[in-house]
């Protein structure tokens, strides 16, 4: 499920906004040589610091172009970025001027001054914080400060006028980049767009009432929650927390400094800045090494099902030519097979890989690459496919899987999350649910999206199983509420490829509704607007859930029918709801109006609630939904 165009769904006695079912993670289907992933982009660049605006990360230098008058910052990464109305950004070759000096008394030791090339009375200064004077530096005006803080951050690094208006100062800092059209009375940042997130690693994907969470640079562990809509925000990562403190204890412990720690069962995998691996099969209690000299181990993957498989991304060795290395077990580091191929020079530093189909994915300095290889033993190397095409020209820091290996995740330096349906899954057909992108047993009514191909037919037994849509690489059908039994086989035809795939088959199997990014649909049922961060649904409203897997309803409906517009089919099956666990009364239970497969839930809040994120999921005899996060204000 995924937000794309808007449709209206009409339903009595409120018309809602909702986003449609869409399809197609990848733009096309082609050959390995010319994977193109469809990526879409998680989240922005900017992060809640509790300042002024959003803020972002280092910027080092700002100025004007003296040809165009647009604004011009260097990050801290040596990127330049230009732009002419401080919403888009582009990056752009061009080297900062001579800011020039200008005498006068200064506000606070060490602060620099910066003149106004319209007004030669008025000066503008930076240090710890920002001041401006209009009598030439007799007296000095503070005009970030609050309560001994900045309100833009600290780490001021410098400041620009605007040749054309004296109103205008820019500043950047350890947090961005700020501006004021007032003289400095206010400030806005420009941090929403800027592409300089620090990312540096993928801590946790999508799911449940969680959102991406990624570690950042200077800003620590961050999330971009389900529904967020204007920046990431620093969250407590108690994996995170284990592992800093895993890899302390590894390295005073094997007497080197250990960069990367994986752990599976009873393996435990560590990894060296020397290029050093060790193995430990019973929870550290002894340890086999891999001495060779190679570069820092920057990254270790480790299957979960089959520990004794493990992958090893390597950055370059300063102390020797070539590049990053790619190294493989399958034996828990009895030795150690090198993958890296053709991935030549590239600077590795992420990696992951799903097991049954061969898949390798890794993150480099030079972006994202794509192999097949065998992952049960040990083989010859095989040749990388960069999958960057259509990603911004930025090193990639980290890559991940979801738990089923359906999505990739790509953290980008500067821009952030990308992702996009997992290139492996092209031909290799996997049933999945619509609703969450779950593996959960289907029900009568229920969607599922065939992922891997173009379906032509489908059908469960002697029922046609009607496909509602179809791209190069999904599909999705509706599976017959005539259904019966405990599974569900499928015969899918798609093209000159058959496949049977079958799912556990249960009278109701509830799933609410997500986007790829985990944003569940609920909506308000009075103005149909869609709820998120920005708009919470409010205490003693009413709340619609798009829901599917409820099974069969009273009257029979037909399968791959939308739903009418008057008076749909009721749920025959009762359906409970719970925010924060505790029931809350379920004022109505149909299909969708004017839907396929979508079931319409409609709750009432209490009229007390605590304000914030709370979990919400559904009940019907006895299974339980996904949970997701709404958002309440009382």
């Amino acid at each position: 499920m995924c937000q794309g165009a808007t449709v209206r769904l009409t339903s009595m006695p409120a018309t809602l906004l909702v986003a449609a079912l869409c399809l197609g993670a990848i733009a096309s289907a082609q050959a390995p040589s010319g994977l193109r992933p469809d990526w879409r982009h998680i989240g922005n660049s900017a992060v809640d610091l509790a300042l002024a605006s959003p803020a972002s990360g280092p910027v080092e230098r700002v100025w004007f172009s003296a040809d165009t008058g647009s604004l011009v910052v260097r990050t801290r990464s040596g990127r330049v970025f230009e732009t002419q109305d401080g919403e888009g950004w582009a990056a752009v070759a061009a080297a900062p001027p001579d800011p020039g000096a200008a005498e006068a008394p200064l506000p606070e030791a060490d602060a620099r001054i910066r003149a106004n090339p319209l007004n030669s009375s008025r000066l503008y200064a930076f240090g710890r914080q920002v001041y401006r004077s209009d009598d030439g530096g007799v007296t000095w005006a503070n005009l970030t400060a609050w309560e001994r803080e900045s309100i833009i951050g600290g780490g001021i690094r410098d400041l620009a006028v605007s040749p054309r208006n004296p109103d205008e100062v820019v500043v950047a800092n350890d947090f961005g980049i700020w501006r004021s059209l007032d003289g400095g009375l206010s400030w806005t940042g420009l941090n929403d767009a800027l592409p300089n997130l620090a990312v540096r690693r993928l801590l946790g994907l999508p799911g449940g009432s969680r959102g991406v969470r990624i570690l950042a640079g200077g800003a620590g562990a961050l999330e971009w929650s389900p529904g967020e809509k204007q920046a990431w925000k620093p969250v407590r990562e108690s994996q995170l927390e284990q592992e800093t403190a895993a890899r302390r204890g590894l390295s005073a412990l094997l007497g080197v400094e250990i960069t990367a720690v994986a752990m599976a069962g009873e393996f435990i995998y560590a990894g060296a800045a020397g290029g050093q691996l060790w193995v430990s099969p019973d929870r550290g209690r002894s340890w086999r090494r891999d001495e060779a000299a190679r570069g820092p181990v920057e990254a270790i993957y480790v299957d979960a099902q089959e520990p004794r498989l493990a992958l090893a991304a390597l950055g370059a060795d300063p102390r020797r030519a070539g590049g990053a290395r790619v190294l493989r077990t399958t034996n828990a580091g009895l030795f150690w097979d090198d993958l890296t191929a053709n991935l030549g020079d590239a600077a590795a530093s992420g990696i992951t890989a799903d097991r049954a189909s061969g898949a390798v994915y890794v993150a480099t300095d030079r972006g994202v690459f794509f192999t097949r290889t065998d992952l049960n033993a040990p083989g010859p190397a095989t040749s990388w496919t960069p999958l960057s095409d259509n990603l911004p020209a930025a090193p990639a820091r980290d890559v991940r899987l979801d738990a089923d290996g359906n999505q990739l995740f790509v953290a980008l330096e500067g821009y952030g999350v990308y992702a996009a349906m997992a290139p492996h899954r092209l031909g290799s057909f996997r049933l999945v649910n619509a609703a969450d992108f779950s593996q959960r047993p289907a029900a009568p009514g229920s969607l599922l999206s065939v992922l891997g191909g173009r379906l032509r037919t489908a059908r469960a037994g002697e029922l046609n199983v009607p496909v509602l849509a179809a791209s190069a690489t999904e599909s999705q059908i509706q599976v017959p509420f005539e259904v019966g039994g405990d599974s569900l086989s499928l015969a899918l035809n798609a093209g000159q490829v058959s496949v049977t795939l079958g799912l556990p088959l249960e009278s109701v199997s509830p799933a609410i509704f997500i986007d790829r990014d985990g944003t569940p649909l609920l909506l308000n049922a009075d103005s149909g607007v869609l709820l998120d961060a920005m708009s919470p649904a409010r205490s003693n409203g009413r709340l619609q859930i798009l829901a599917a897997g409820l099974g069969r309803v009273r009257p029979a409906w037909p399968t791959g029918l939308p739903a009418p517009l008057e008076d749909p089919p009721q749920v025959i099956a009762p359906v409970r709801a719970y925010l924060d666990r505790v029931p809350v009364e379920v004022t109505r239970a149909t299909l969708a109006p004017g839907y396929v497969g979508f079931y319409l839930i409609e709750v009432q809040l209490p009229e007390i609630v605590n304000s914030g994120p709370a979990e919400l999921y559904l009940e019907s005899e006895r299974r339980q939904s996904n949970r997701v996060r709404v958002y309440l204000d009382p």
